[in-house]
């Protein structure tokens, strides 16, 4: 690592200006959460593997900004090289340059890889003391980085109507009525699930989403995809030449959003376009559309400000307001998916009794410890992983997993986005909490789960923390409010329990969930977070509901189910503004003796024992005998002594 500083900080003083900090952000040229292996730049120059953060590197330090579900990761991955900087305890990266850095300091960055929104956030900050934001012509860490990973060629897939439930066309005649209505003639989208579900198409460029490393531009008359053409079929063209999508080289995005901006981009013919007008009656309609929160700083440079319409992409909203085949399409993807979930939790309820002499998933009782030093071989937290993974893949339309699984056990649980390596993973232990954060790609949904067990005997400590974890799960699912609400006021239901007992939790609440897509999806969140007010929740979203309790060094706990937002069939209507609920689509079990029954009210025990009925009812036919008959008795009615 000291070597790496020392090349960049070598570079960054042969820059032309000299460089008096270098900034490596997390992010691609799409500004993603999860990138290719060859994009994991901050990865690469500081050792820490999270998927957010940002690396500063300036003449005599190295700092890097990560969020509470990694600090303890991050300790644990920096070397000495390193500061760790908590985000919303330490100040912010902008604000900390801003006072640490000299006057008229030049902070580099490579503009494709921050958005424009925080370019701007950076430069504002920076006016105090004249400091300046440099955008380098070429990445100072690719120029370094030796042996990185090549660019492959993943070939684009189309996606079929009988998954999307709405065609390309359907989705460009949309985008132009929007784009019409806000005097738009084109957009710019930079996004990867964006411009794979405006297009309807796939691949695997990422690991985990099923995505192109593509752009795309809209324009009342034309569509383009940029994107490297080696990853395109014949077949494919085809189907974007029967769409009326122009594809070009990844690289020319960039000339040709400057057309964009200048008006030159559409041929200068009068032609029919997407929302039934011609372009003449489209006259005055002279702004570009463009979502600085996700577009790179590079291109965002390349346009005229005052022609600019910045708001947030329509396609957010549009892709996460999911159409009754993509509902359908989840629906059936959780059930497999909870099949799965329960195959791998019968059979890792047997591993440990058989192998640790463990008193099991439903008994309470000292693991036999003879037993336990006679195994020839172990289970660790990789290879229970590695099983879950092979329950899912036998499953129908399954296209690998969504996230990396998050398998961890006792004092790694507490470690909220752990990651388990072969070299270096634990042990499972009966004697401690196993907490397991996964989910999978289906043609039809994704999906993402998570649940929390002991195959010994749990603490009472830890049957509250579960107890209260489950009730804020159960009070948050169970909630219903006015259309408009937003994910801000929600969040607070999920943590009322924990905060009885001053606990609480340093993530959301809740996310969305792609249809076989990205498995964090926005615009909407459930969070304590001030975006999560942006957008209201409304019918027809996907939202994740998972509260947890971290003890650091001790044990973690997370329950989590995807839902789906209805309309509430309610006895009034106050303010005639209509009433949401949610729609549990998660199946599998919790477990109960995990739960503190005295600490639940009626309500609560009612909500559980219809769940696990209507659990084993709809995963039964997945199943086979034995596996049945264990989801039996993990669903038993659970009652007040």
């Amino acid at each position: 690592m000291a070597e790496v500083l020392s090349s960049l900080r070598s570079l960054m003083a042969a820059h032309s200006p000299p460089l008096d900090a270098l900034v490596v952000p997390s992010e691609d040229y799409h500004q993603s959460e999860y990138v290719s292996a060859r994009d994991k730049r901050r990865e690469f120059v500081s050792g820490f593997t999270g998927s957010a953060g940002l690396a500063l590197i300036t003449k005599d330090e190295a700092r890097l900004w990560t969020d509470g579900r990694y600090f303890l990761q991050a300790e644990q991955q920096l070397s000495d090289e390193w500061t760790l900087m908590r985000m919303a305890e330490d100040p912010a990266v902008d604000v900390w340059m801003a006072e640490n850095l000299v006057e008229e300091a030049a902070v580099g960055v490579n503009p494709w890889c921050i958005s424009a929104d925080t370019a701007r956030r950076w430069k504002s900050a920076f006016s105090k003391k004249h400091q300046k934001l440099v955008p380098t012509a070429t990445d100072l860490v690719d120029e370094i980085w030796k042996n990185r990973p090549a660019d492959e060629a993943n070939p684009v897939v189309v996606q079929p109507l009988e998954f999307t439930g709405r065609s390309v066309a359907e989705k460009l005649y949309d985008l132009r009525g929007k784009l019409k209505a806000s005097n738009a003639r084109g957009i710019i989208i930079t996004t990867l699930d964006q411009v794979a579900w405006l297009y309807n198409i796939r691949g695997s460029d990422v690991p985990y989403c099923p995505v192109v490393h593509a752009f795309a531009l809209v324009t009342l008359q034309s569509a383009f995809l940029y994107v490297d053409r080696r990853k395109v079929s014949s077949e494919v063209n085809s189907y974007m030449d029967e769409n009326a999508i122009e594809v070009r080289d990844y690289t020319a995005v960039s000339s040709d959003v400057a057309l964009l901006a200048s008006g030159q981009l559409d041929s200068p013919k009068a032609e029919t376009v997407g929302n039934g007008t011609t372009e003449a009656e489209g006259h005055g309609v002279d702004l570009v559309w463009v979502d600085a929160s996700s577009c790179s700083y590079a291109l965002y440079s390349k346009l005229n400000l005052a022609k600019v319409v910045q708001q947030q992409s329509p396609l957010a909203l549009a892709k996460a307001l999911k159409n009754p085949v993509e509902l359908d399409g989840l629906r059936k993807a959780h059930i497999r998916d909870g099949a799965a979930v329960v195959q791998y939790l019968v059979w890792l309820d047997k591993q440990m009794q058989d192998m640790y002499g463990a008193s099991g998933y439903f008994l309470e009782g000292e693991a036999d410890k003879k037993k336990k030093d006679l195994r020839t071989t172990k289970l660790t937290e990789v290879t229970v992983s590695d099983k879950l993974e092979s329950f899912r893949a036998s499953k129908e339309h399954f296209r690998g997993l969504s996230f990396p699984t998050i398998s961890s056990v006792g004092p790694n649980a507490a470690i909220i986005h752990y990651g388990p390596q072969p070299e270096t993973c634990a042990e499972v232990d009966p004697d401690k909490i196993y907490l397991f954060d996964s989910g999978a790609q289906y043609l039809d949904g994704t999906t993402d789960i998570t649940r929390t067990v002991h195959f010994g005997v749990p603490s009472t400590h830890e049957k509250a923390c579960y107890t209260a974890v489950l009730k804020g799960h159960i009070g948050l699912g169970n909630a219903r409010f006015p259309n408009g609400t937003n994910g801000h006021a929600l969040d607070i239901l999920a943590r009322i329990p924990l905060w009885k007992s001053g606990l609480d939790y340093r993530h959301g609440t809740g996310h969305g969930i792609g249809s076989f897509l990205f498995v964090h999806e926005g615009p909407h969140q459930i969070s304590f977070r001030p975006s999560a007010r942006n957008v209201p929740i409304q019918a027809s979203m996907t939202v994740t509901d998972e509260p947890g309790y971290y003890e650091d060094g001790n044990f973690g706990i997370r329950l989590e189910n995807v839902l789906v937002v209805n309309e509430a069939d309610t006895k009034f209507n106050f303010g005639d503004k209509g009433y949401l609920e949610f729609e549990h689509i998660t199946w599998a079990p919790y477990q109960r003796k995990l739960i503190d029954v005295s600490l639940l009210v009626p309500e609560e025990i009612e909500w559980l024992n219809t769940y696990h009925s209507k659990c084993k009812e709809i995963l039964a036919p997945h199943l086979n005998e034995n596996e049945r008959s264990w989801l039996s008795k993990a669903t038993e009615p659970v009652s007040v002594a």
